[in-house]
């Protein structure tokens, strides 16, 4: 592959190197110049540069340099086409790209795959960067990019971008799927996401995978493929406008909350694991979370995936349960500080 990338750019100086070789053993041979005199004659003579000679020549030493003249003429010409042409059809940036990419690649752990860069690709994207998540994108399509609205994604320095077909295995071992923490893949075709998914967990047990759906029992495949969430876009808008009718300002706080996350408000998980030793198998009350940092606890997951919402104070904490808090970045950021014992 990079052979065909940089061919006309190796021929040129192969035959470069060759007119230079012919050029020397030439004047060696037949005016018995020395190694550096015959180099300095080929030197001045491909390059026309009109410095005189050594030392006067034979007349078949001056057909010889004619000769030599003659073929340098073609030897730059096909330089200088092939340069350029690999400048101007973009070959070089490409290489500096890829040469970028893969030095970022070479360290890449604990990041988030998404594949399909399509309008749930890119949402799932932003949102994600925005969170200063590392983010690989796997994308088909280069022409996607080159849209002036993704300007920002693209000079983001938590972005990757791989140019391929997710569904091919070579594809997501490049991106480093046995590192990865998670995977989001938003392709159209359930069939591919299916693939992907089986693919993923191959390679990744523990790997956190959303994946979406578009036919109405696709999800329970790919649940049983490996998918850890399943989202169906048409199910979730359809939901979201009914309960805009019937409920319309708890939407609109909900929605707040998870798309201006960071600003006003954070609603984050806490792992139990995380907290600091001496805070396990105590109280909620005894955390005294409202006290300590002004965040409220709204919500609990246990061991065994049951969720509690608003646990009283008597719940008993284990290390494998979750918890879900709500408070401004500081009131969050105060409170892990705490439990975590930083």
């Amino acid at each position: 592959m990079k052979f065909n990338k940089f061919k006309y750019i190796y021929i040129s100086f192969i035959v470069l190197f060759v007119v230079i070789s012919i050029g020397v053993s030439g004047f060696m041979l037949i005016e018995k110049y020395s190694l550096i005199e015959a180099f300095y004659m080929t030197m001045i003579t491909i390059s026309t540069v009109g410095f005189g000679e050594v030392r006067q020549l034979s007349q078949l030493g001056m057909i010889f340099t004619s000769f030599l003249i003659i073929i340098s003429f073609g030897t730059y010409a096909y330089l200088v086409t092939s340069t350029t042409k690999f400048i101007l059809d973009g070959e070089l940036k490409e290489y500096f790209k890829n040469r970028k990419m893969e030095r970022a690649l070479k360290d890449l752990k604990n990041h988030v795959i998404v594949c399909g860069y399509g309008r749930n690709g890119r949402q799932a994207t932003l949102d994600l960067l925005l969170d200063n998540e590392k983010v690989l994108v796997i994308e088909k399509n280069i022409n996607i990019f080159l849209d002036d609205s993704n300007e920002d994604v693209l000079l983001n320095n938590n972005f990757i971008q791989i140019t391929g077909d997710a569904v091919h295995e070579d594809i997501l071992l490049k991106s480093k799927i046995e590192s990865a923490k998670a995977l989001i893949t938003t392709l159209p075709s359930d069939a591919d996401n299916l693939f992907i998914v089986l693919t993923a967990k191959e390679f990744n047990e523990n790997l956190l995978i959303i994946s979406r759906a578009t036919e109405e029992h696709s999800d329970t495949k790919l649940k049983r493929a490996g998918a850890t969430n399943i989202i169906m876009p048409d199910k979730v808008g359809g939901t979201r406008m009914a309960k805009l009718v019937s409920q319309p300002d708890v939407v609109e706080f909900i929605e707040s909350i998870l798309l201006r996350g960071g600003i006003d408000a954070n609603l984050e998980e806490i792992k139990c694991s995380d907290l600091d030793s001496c805070l396990i198998n105590k109280s909620i009350g005894e955390l005294n979370i409202r006290k300590v940092s002004g965040a409220n606890l709204i919500g609990l997951k246990t061991a065994d995936k049951k969720f509690i919402y608003n646990p009283s104070p008597e719940t008993i904490l284990n290390k494998n349960d979750k918890l879900f808090v709500i408070g401004t970045p500081k009131q969050v950021d105060k409170l892990k500080k705490v439990l975590m014992g930083v």
